[in-house]
């Protein structure tokens, strides 16, 4: 029971950083006095991090073992948490989200460990418990976030998320194994070779930009979210942070079950009935946005059911395309990471410049991320060999 202790704690800061800090984007808009859109590039220099960082600390943890690319990544993430806490530019603060990024990329290791741990029905059993209770965690998130911006400012959210990674730092230091027994010699050749073989694959590349296009879905919903809810709908910040609590909350409720689904449904029809959930949620969101533009419950309506479509699916897609070559499961973790954090740093920066303050922008958005998915399935047909 400690390694998944262990494994969890050192998530719950990666994946509530961005969570937590967005109600406070308003009022940090107007302390520095800049643009919405600068504000929402935090999140796209967070994930730049995610993307750099997540190509190396993978490889690496081949050759020097998960211990300590865990530590090494924790520390950083600890040092631009205390960056972002005492930012006195909007540069300053970037960069500081930019650190942050770095230090989350090492999440693939997690995904490494998990993978040199647990296998099978196994392993999707232990991220469906995982990403339940993180996301238990991200949806209470917001919530904290609006209530200590009210009470500290927009500065104690980064303090919490500062001393989350501090807790996690001196636990892993202390207490975190090895599973990785046998080492690989690094070699910058050696890697170059397994990236190369990993984007050749077509089953891979499909399966990791499906998930992919998921989460840069969500995520350029949810950078809008704050600038829509409070000031295009007028609802306050714990209001809004109750709504985002019901998409992140509907997540992980299916997210509980997915191992039961899976043995109910198989992986083939986890994926398509996932997949025809997340469908009908995208479109909904774009037809609501349109004829009822200011029907707030309904645009979260539709977010509840494209997550729930999330649910279904996602951990069966990650584990199928963790597992298609299991003697590079380092650099398989960080191939996926940087896929992913690449198409969630282009769809964030395409939100930045296309949000007009409408949910009608940010809909399009998510919905051409969804046909982008049906394309990708129908024309490789990889849903056929889960």
């Amino acid at each position: 029971m400690l390694l998944p202790f262990l494994l969890i704690l050192s998530l719950i800061a990666k994946f509530i950083e961005i969570d937590i800090s967005v109600p406070s984007f308003p009022d940090i808009v107007r302390y520095f006095n800049v643009l919405e859109g600068t504000i929402q590039l935090t999140i796209a220099y967070n994930f730049l991090g995610v993307c750099i960082g997540g190509l190396f600390f993978g490889p690496l943890s081949e050759c020097y073992g998960r211990r300590r690319m865990m530590i090494i990544g924790n520390t950083l993430l600890l040092i631009g948490a205390v960056g972002c806490v005492f930012a006195l530019s909007v540069s300053w603060l970037l960069i500081s989200r930019f650190i942050q990024g770095i230090g989350v990329s090492t999440s693939v290791v997690v995904f490494a460990i998990i993978a040199d741990s647990y296998k099978g029905n196994e392993a999707v059993k232990f991220i469906g418990i995982m990403n339940s209770i993180i996301t238990v965690l991200i949806a209470i998130a917001p919530l904290l976030g609006s209530f200590i911006n009210k009470i500290v400012g927009w500065r104690g959210n980064y303090a919490s998320v500062a001393i989350l990674c501090f807790i996690s730092w001196v636990l892993l230091l202390f207490l975190l194994p090895e599973t990785k027994k046998d080492r690989d010699i690094f070699s910058l050749k050696k890697m170059m070779k397994d990236y190369k073989k990993l984007l050749s694959s077509s089953k891979f590349m499909v399966l990791s930009l499906a998930q992919s296009l998921f989460s840069a879905a969500y995520m350029s919903f949810i950078t809008c979210g704050p600038f829509l809810y409070m000031e295009t709908f007028g609802l306050s910040s714990t209001i809004y942070a109750l709504h985002q609590g019901a998409m992140v909350g509907s997540f992980s409720l299916i997210s509980l079950f997915s191992s039961k689904i899976l043995k109910k449904l198989g992986a083939i029809w986890c994926v398509i009935s996932g997949i025809g959930v997340i469908a009908i949620g995208s479109l909904s969101l774009l037809i609501f946005s349109i004829i009822m533009p200011s029907a707030y419950y309904l645009v979260t309506l539709s977010m509840v059911i494209f997550c729930i479509g999330c649910g279904i699916c996602q951990a069966v897609i990650f584990n199928a395309s963790l597992n298609i070559f299991p003697e590079m499961k380092g650099t398989t973790s960080s191939a996926i990471s940087f896929i992913r954090a690449s198409i969630m740093a282009i769809f964030i920066g395409l939100t930045s410049y296309v949000y007009d303050g409408q949910a009608t922008s940010v809909a399009i958005l998510v919905f051409f991320a969804v046909v982008l998915i049906y394309c990708l399935f129908i024309v490789f047909k990889v849903w056929k060999n889960l």
